[in-house]
C-alpha cells in the first residue's frame, strides 16, 4: 500500500494512523466443525456469546467505515474523477474496492445526501446514530425537521423509523430520491428444456430486442417479449400477483429481506444482550479538494480494512443464523436482528452469510478465498459445480471481475445449450409476468405445451411484430457491436455497447475498416476517451491496447490479494 500512496502523493503514515483503530485483529479461527458452532450458540455456552458480541463489535467497526466510504464515493462522482479512474462507479466500486453494485450505490447516494444534511452526518460519524437508521431517515431529515428525527433515529427501532418515514409528508425539498436501503424484489429462476429450433426462434427474438433497446439485459429482453404477447393476447390481469408461477420457475437466493409479520417480541422483550460501545468515523479527508487518485488512494485504505471485518461479519453472523442465537434473544427474524442489534442493511449481511454457507460447504471455493480471491469474485464462483471450481481460481486471480462473470457465464450458457436446457433467473416481477404469457399460450393453444414451446411461441409472435421495424439496417455501429457482442471493450466494464468508435480518428484519416472500430459505452467514449484521459491503439478486435493517463492499463483491479500476479496499474 505505502508505494502506491507515495505514487498518489500522500502521507502513508498518516492514513495508516488515520486507520489504526479501526484495523481487524490478525486472528485465524480454528477449523473447529459446524455442529460445534452450532452447539456452542444455540446452548448459550460462553464461546456463543463471545462469537455475538464479535459479530456485533465487527458491525459497528464496518457501520463506521461505510459511513466514510459512502462520503468519498459521493465526492468520487463529483466532476470528472470517474473519468480519470476509467471507470463507472459501480465497476470501480466492485473491481477496486470489491463492493457489489447496489452496495456501492446506496452508499453514494448516503453520502451525497449527507452533504445536506449536517446534523444527520455528525450523528453517524459519531456513532450516535447507526447505518441503517440514517438510511431509513435520509429522505424525511431534511431543513428544519432534520434535528428532529435525528434525536428519534438515535433511540427509535428501525422498524418504527420506517413506520414513521412511510407516515410522513412528502417532502418537496428532498434531493433525489429515496433511499431504497435493501428492500430487494425476490428472484425466481425459470429452468426448461429447449430444443435447438426452439432455442434458434428465441435467441432470434432476444437480437432483435436488443437492437429496438440497445443496452437492454436479457432480462429485460424476455420481460419485452412477454409484454408485447401480452398486449395482443391478455390473461387474466387479477390473477398475475396470486397466480403460482409454474412447474418451470423456482424460487431463488438467500431468505427474502422483505419486512415480514415475524413473531418478535419487541423492544421490550429483547433479551439484554451486551452493549458495544458506539464507534466514530475515521476522517481521511474524502473531500471534493482531493484529486482523483489521492480520492482512489483513500477509499482502498478503508476498503481492504473493512475487508478483515466483513470476515469476522460473515463467520459470525453464520453461526448465529443457523444456531437460531438471534430467536433465542428475542428478535423475529434474522434481519430484524441485523438491523436493531447490528445496526447494519440486513441484505448485505444476508449475503455474506449465504458465501459463507457456501464455502463451508465447497472445499474448493475455501481454497479460493485462502489464495486471496476476493468476495465478488467468489460470488461467481460460488455459482459453479465443486469439481469445476479449482479450473477457474488461476483465471479469477487474474481477470476483471466482470470479465470472470462473463466467461463463468458464457461457458455454463454452453453446457446448457449442449443439454437443450434454458435457465434464466428472473425478479419475480419479471416472472409473474413471463408466467402469466406462458398461461395466455397455453389458452390459446392448449394445456400440453411444454415451458420451452411456449417461450418459442412468444419468441416467435415478437419476430412477426416487430421483425420489419424501422432502422433494423445493419448499420455499420450495429455490426461492430454485434461483433464485439454487445458489451463495451474497455476492460473492467459492465455496460452495453452503445458506439462504435474509430481507434485512429476520422480526422486524423483513420478508416471505417472494422479492425478501426471498436464498441463503447457512452461514458467511456464521450467522457473518457474524447474527454482525454483514456485511450486506445493497435487493432480491434483482439489487438488493443489501453491506456489511462498515459499509462498501459487493464481495468480497475484490487491492489493486493487477488492482483498480486500481477502489477498494479498506476491510475486506478
Amino acid at each position: 500500500m505505502d508505494a502506491a500512496l507515495v505514487t498518489a502523493g500522500l502521507d502513508a503514515a498518516a492514513l495508516d494512523a488515520a486507520l489504526a483503530g479501526h484495523a481487524p485483529p490478525r486472528v485465524e479461527l480454528p477449523p473447529f466443525t459446524l455442529a460445534e458452532i452450532e452447539a456452542w450458540f444455540r446452548g448459550g455456552e460462553l464461546e456463543g456469546d463471545a462469537g455475538e458480541h464479535l459479530l456485533v463489535w465487527a458491525a459497528r467497526m464496518r457501520g463506521c467505515l461505510d459511513v466514510e466510504l459512502a462520503e468519498g464515493l459521493a465526492a468520487l462522482r463529483q466532476g470528472d474523477r470517474l473519468a480519470a479512474l476509467g471507470c463507472h462507479l459501480d465497476d470501480y466500486a466492485r473491481e477496486a474496492l470489491d463492493l457489489g453494485k447496489r452496495a456501492a450505490e446506496n452508499l453514494a447516494r448516503l453520502g451525497a445526501g449527507l452533504r445536506e444534511r449536517p446534523l444527520l452526518r455528525e450523528a453517524l460519524r459519531s456513532g450516535r446514530v447507526r447505518l441503517r437508521a440514517a438510511e431509513t431517515i435520509l429522505p424525511v431529515a431534511v431543513g428544519d425537521a432534520e434535528a428532529a428525527w435525528v434525536e428519534r433515529a438515535g433511540v427509535e427501532t428501525v422498524r418504527t423509523l420506517e413506520a414513521a418515514v412511510r407516515a410522513a409528508p412528502a417532502r418537496g425539498d428532498a434531493p433525489g430520491d429515496a433511499f431504497d436501503g435493501d428492500d430487494d424484489e425476490a428472484w425466481v429462476e425459470l429452468r426448461t428444456q429447449l430444443p435447438p429450433d426452439e432455442r434458434r426462434v428465441l435467441d432470434e427474438a432476444l437480437s432483435l430486442a436488443r437492437e429496438l433497446e440497445p443496452g437492454s439485459s436479457r432480462i429485460e429482453q424476455l420481460e419485452a417479449l412477454a409484454q408485447e404477447y401480452l398486449a395482443e393476447h391478455p390473461g387474466d390481469p387479477d390473477a398475475d400477483d396470486a397466480r403460482p408461477l409454474g412447474p418451470g420457475f423456482r424460487a431463488r437466493g438467500p431468505e427474502s429481506t422483505r419486512r415480514g409479520a415475524t413473531a418478535s417480541l419487541g423492544p421490550d422483550g429483547w433479551a439484554e444482550l451486551p452493549e458495544v460501545p458506539a464507534l466514530a468515523a475515521p476522517d481521511l479527508s474524502l473531500d471534493d479538494g482531493v484529486t482523483a487518485r489521492e480520492l482512489d488512494a483513500r477509499l482502498r485504505a478503508l476498503a481492504e480494512c473493512r475487508a478483515g471485518w466483513e470476515r469476522m461479519i460473515g463467520l459470525c453472523g453464520y453461526a448465529v443464523k443457523r444456531s437460531g442465537m438471534h430467536r433465542l434473544a428475542g428478535y423475529g427474524s434474522f434481519r430484524e436482528y441485523v438491523e436493531e442489534r447490528l445496526g447494519l442493511p440486513a441484505r448485505t449481511v444476508e449475503q455474506r452469510v449465504a458465501l459463507e454457507a457456501r464455502l463451508a460447504a465447497s472445499p474448493a471455493l475455501e481454497d479460493a478465498r485462502r489464495r486471496g480471491v476476493s468476495y465478488e469474485k467468489l460470488r461467481v464462483l460460488a455459482r459453479l459445480e465443486e469439481s469445476e471450481i479449482a479450473l477457474w481460481i488461476a483465471r479469477a486471480l487474474a481477470a476483471t471481475c466482470v470479465a470472470l462473470r462473463r466467461e463463468v457465464e458464457g461457458e455454463r450458457e454452453g453446457q446448457l445449450r449442449a443439454r437443450g436446457k434454458l435457465v434464466a433467473l428472473l425478479p419475480r416481477g419479471v416472472g409473474v409476468l413471463l408466467a402469466a404469457a406462458i398461461a395466455s399460450v397455453r389458452d390459446r393453444h392448449g394445456p400440453g405445451l411444454s415451458t420451452g414451446t411456449c417461450l418459442a411461441v412468444i419468441a416467435f409472435h415478437f419476430l412477426a411484430t416487430w421483425g420489419d421495424a424501422p432502422g433494423r439496417s445493419p448499420t455499420r455501429s450495429r455490426r461492430i457491436r454485434e461483433r464485439d457482442s454487445g458489451w463495451c471493450q474497455v476492460p473492467g466494464c459492465s455496460r452495453h455497447a452503445a458506439h462504435a468508435h474509430h481507434i485512429d480518428f476520422r480526422s486524423h484519416g483513420g478508416s471505417d475498416d472494422p479492425e478501426n472500430l471498436v464498441g463503447l459505452c457512452a461514458f467511456h467514449h464521450l467522457r473518457c476517451i474524447h474527454g482525454g484521459f483514456l485511450s486506445v491503439l493497435g487493432r480491434a478486435p483482439g489487438e488493443l491496447v489501453w491506456l489511462l493517463g498515459g499509462e498501459v492499463w487493464t481495468g480497475p483491479h484490487r491492489r493486493g490479494a487477488d492482483a498480486g500476479n500481477r502489477a498494479a496499474p498506476a491510475a486506478c
